[in-house]
C-alpha cells in the first residue's frame, strides 16, 4: 500500500495535458488510445478544419519554438523574502521577483483554477524601440538563462542586451518574447477578464496579429488612444500618442462597464423626425409626474425636438398631468416609453433600468434611467509620462526612472473593469516600478475597496551612472518595491491624521502590505538522468531530497504553490504529538517532519483534512509506518488526498 501513495507533483501546470483533456470532454470519439485521430476530427467538424497551406496569420522566425516554451514545464519555485515584504502574514498583494515567463508557468495552477482568478491583467512591456531590454529567452532553458542572467550561477552573470535592428531578428525576438506571455496570461484571467496592453507604433499592428490569434479577435474590445498631452518630434510629426489595446477573455460574458455614479441619468423621449424615428403617437394617462406646479401647453411644443399636442390642452397642477393626453413625435425610445406607461418593468437597450417617464417644465417628456453603466471613451486623456516622472521624483526624491506611466492612467484602467467587484485581483507582470500596485493602493484607498495585485517584475539592472544607482537600488524590481513601501507608508500617515473619521465611518482598513517572492531553482531534488551520470555519488545525493539551504517556510511555498493554492493562503502552524505541522484553509494539512510516528498520523487524521502532504524523507524507510499512515488517512473517505514528496 506504501508505493500506491501518489507522489506530489513539483513542475508547473501541464497546459498540454490539460487542452487535451478538454478537447476530449467535447470530441471523445476521436481518441485512439489516447491520442488524437485528426482524421476522425476532421470529419466530426466537417469543414471547419482548413486543410490548405495558404491562409492569413502572422509568421515569424522562432513562432513555433515560442509556441512550445508556454507549454513546457518547470521545476522552478518562488521563495518568500519576509524581510522585504510589509505585513508579510496578513497581506494578499504580491510582488515578485523573477523572469516573467517562468512566474506565469508558476502561478497557472494557482490562478488558471476556474477558469482563471484574475479580473483584471494592465501591461507595459518594452516597445522594442531598440534601446529597451528584450527578454532573451533560450527555449527549454528559461531558469538556468534566468540564474545566470541574475548572476546566482556564476560569478559573472550575463548583460542585459537591447534588440537593435541590425541583430536580423528584430521583430522576431520581440514576438518570441510576446507571445508565450500572452498565452500564459490568458490563462490566468477569469471569463469576464479583461486585458490592457500599452503600445506605440514601433509593434501595434504585430501585437495587434498576435492578440487576435490568442484572444480571438472577436474578443478585441478596443485600442485606445492615449494621448500625451505633449510629444517629441519623430521624422515628420510630433509623436503626441500612444496605444492601449484591449481585449476581453470571453467578450459574450462581459457585461458592459458598470458606472462609478450611481445617481440616476435623465435625457429627453424625443428627436427631429428621421427615418430611423417615425412621427407616432403615444397616450400619457392623467397623474404623471410634472416638474413644474401648475401649466398649460397646446398646439406644439419645443423646438429642436417639437411635440404636437393633439389633444385641446395638455393641463397641469399640483405638478401633475391632470387629464390623459395624445402627444405626437419622433419618439426615441417609443417601445420603452409604452411599456413604462403600461406598468412593466423596462430596460433600454444597454440594459439600463428605466425608473420614470415624467414632463419637464416645458411640457417635453423626459426619461429617467439608472446609471448601469458606461463605455469609455477610446481617446485616454489621463496623465503623461511627464507627470509619471514627477510623480517618482516626489515619491523618492531623484529621478530614478525616466517616463514612466503616471498612477492616474492605471488608475483609470483598474477603476473600468473593477469598479463594482472590488475585492477584484489585478495583474502586471511588467511591473517596473510598480506603478499598477500604486494605482491600486490608491484606488482602494479612495473608494474603501480591497482590490489585490500581483506584480511580477524581472531584477534587471538599473544603469550605470543613473541616478537610481547613485541611490542604492541595484535592480528596477528594487525600485518597484520601494516605491510600494513608501506609497504605503504615505496612506497610513494620512490615514493617522483622520483616525476620528474612519472609526466614525467604521470603514473597514484595506489592506497595506505586501509579500515579496523570488525566483529560484526548486527546494527538491529532482532526479535527472538526462543531465547527470548514474554515479554512486549522484545516487547518494538523491537520498536527502531537499536542499540543504532550504528553510521550512520555502519548501511550504513551494508545496502550496505546487499543489494548486494560492501564495496568500492564511497558514496555521500547529503542535501535535510533539511535531510541527502546518494547516492551510482548515482543510489541508502540510507536514514537514523528517520523522513521523504514528502517533502523529493519528492526531493529523483527527482534524479530518481532506489533503496531506508529508515528506517521504519522513517516513525514513519504515513501510509500515508508511502503509499504516494510508490505511488511516484513507478511511477518512475516498475524497481525501493523501501525497508524499
Amino acid at each position: 500500500m506504501a508505493d500506491e501513495i501518489p507522489k506530489m507533483d513539483l513542475k508547473s501546470k501541464d497546459i498540454t495535458e490539460e487542452q487535451k483533456q478538454k478537447l476530449k470532454q467535447l470530441f471523445p470519439e476521436v481518441f485512439t488510445e489516447d491520442k488524437i485521430d485528426f482524421e476522425k476530427l476532421r470529419q466530426t467538424l466537417g469543414e471547419e478544419i482548413e486543410d490548405e497551406k495558404e491562409r492569413y496569420e502572422l509568421s515569424w522566425a522562432g513562432k513555433s519554438q515560442c509556441i512550445k516554451v508556454a507549454q513546457e514545464r518547470t521545476t522552478a519555485t518562488l521563495k518568500p523574502c519576509r524581510e522585504e515584504s510589509v505585513n508579510f502574514d496578513t497581506t494578499e498583494n504580491l510582488f515578485i521577483e523573477g523572469d516573467n515567463l517562468e512566474v506565469l508557468k508558476l502561478l497557472q495552477k494557482s490562478y488558471s483554477q476556474d477558469g482563471g482568478k484574475i479580473k483584471m491583467i494592465y501591461i507595459d512591456p518594452p516597445y522594442n524601440t531598440g534601446n529597451d531590454f528584450v527578454y532573451n529567452d533560450k527555449f527549454g532553458e528559461e531558469l538556468q538563462n534566468y540564474l545566470k542572467l541574475t548572476g546566482q550561477t556564476d560569478e559573472e552573470g550575463r548583460k542585459l542586451t537591447t534588440n537593435t535592428e541590425a541583430s536580423g531578428r528584430y521583430h522576431s525576438n520581440w514576438l518570441n518574447m510576446m507571445y508565450p506571455r500572452l498565452v500564459l496570461a490568458k490563462n490566468l484571467l477569469r471569463e469576464e477578464g479583461v486585458i490592457f496592453v500599452s503600445i506605440d507604433d514601433h509593434e501595434v499592428d504585430h501585437l495587434r496579429q498576435i492578440m487576435d490569434e490568442i484572444f480571438g479577435e472577436e474578443n478585441h474590445l478596443s485600442t485606445l488612444v492615449w494621448d500625451l498631452r505633449g510629444g517629441t518630434s519623430a521624422g515628420h510629426f510630433t509623436r503626441a500618442h500612444e496605444y492601449i489595446l484591449v481585449y476581453s477573455k470571453n467578450k459574450n460574458l462581459l457585461p458592459n462597464f458598470p458606472a462609478s455614479d450611481n445617481s440616476p441619468i435623465t435625457g429627453r423621449t424625443t428627436i427631429r423626425p428621421t427615418k430611423v424615428n417615425p412621427i407616432t403617437q403615444i397616450e400619457f394617462p392623467a397623474g404623471m409626474r410634472f416638474e413644474g406646479r401648475d401649466a398649460i401647453f397646446s398646439g406644439i411644443i419645443g423646438d429642436a425636438e417639437p411635440v404636437r399636442i393633439l389633444s385641446e390642452k395638455m393641463i397641469f397642477e399640483n405638478g401633475k398631468l391632470k387629464y390623459g393626453v395624445t402627444l405626437e413625435s419622433a419618439w426615441r425610445m417609443r417601445d420603452q416609453m409604452i411599456n413604462w406607461i403600461g406598468g412593466k418593468e423596462t430596460f433600454d437597450s444597454k440594459g439600463q433600468k428605466v425608473l420614470e417617464i415624467y414632463f419637464n417644465e416645458k411640457g417635453i417628456p423626459w426619461y429617467k434611467k439608472e446609471r448601469g453603466f458606461i463605455n469609455p471613451k477610446s481617446v485616454v486623456r489621463t496623465g503623461s509620462t511627464k507627470e509619471g516622472t514627477l510623480e517618482l521624483e516626489d515619491i523618492f526624491g531623484t529621478r530614478v526612472i525616466q517616463f514612466p506611466k503616471p498612477s492616474s492612467l492605471i488608475k483609470y484602467l483598474v477603476d473600468i473593469p473593477t469598479i463594482q467587484d472590488r475585492d477584484d485581483i489585478t495583474l502586471d507582470f511588467f511591473a517596473g516600478s510598480g506603478t499598477t500596485a500604486h494605482a491600486v493602493l490608491d484606488l482602494n484607498k479612495e473608494d474603501g475597496g480591497n482590490r489585490r495585485f500581483i506584480m511580477v517584475q524581472l531584477p534587471e539592472p538599473t544603469p550605470e551612472d543613473s541616478e537610481a544607482l547613485k541611490a542604492g537600488y541595484d535592480t528596477i524590481a528594487d525600485i518597484g518595491k520601494e516605491r510600494i513601501r513608501r506609497v504605503i507608508r504615505k496612506i497610513k500617515e494620512e490615514q493617522k491624521t483622520d483616525q476620528k473619521k474612519l472609526n466614525e465611518e467604521e470603514k473597514p482598513p484595506h489592506d497595506l502590505g505586501f509579500k515579496v517572492f523570488k525566483l529560484d531553482k526548486s527546494n527538491f531534488r529532482i532526479w535527472d538522468v538526462s543531465s547527470d551520470e548514474l554515479t554512486q555519488s549522484t545516487l547518494s545525493e538523491h537520498v536527502e531530497t531537499v536542499e540543504k539551504s532550504s528553510t521550512p517556510e520555502d519548501l511550504l511555498y513551494e508545496l502550496i504553490l505546487k499543489d494548486g493554492l494560492e501564495l496568500t493562503e492564511k497558514i496555521e502552524e500547529k503542535e501535535l504529538a510533539g511535531k510541527k505541522i502546518y494547516a492551510i484553509m482548515d482543510t489541508m494539512l502540510i507536514c514537514l517532519e523528517k520523522e513521523l510516528t504514528l502517533e502523529l498520523v493519528r492526531e493529523m487524521a483527527k482534524l479530518k483534512p481532506s489533503r496531506i502532504i508529508c515528506l517521504d524523507e519522513g517516513f525514513r524507510g519504515n513501510d509500515q509506518l508508511k502503509s499504516n499512515a494510508a490505511k488511516i488517512f484513507s478511511d477518512l473517505g475516498e475524497q481525501v488526498i493523501f501525497k508524499t514528496v
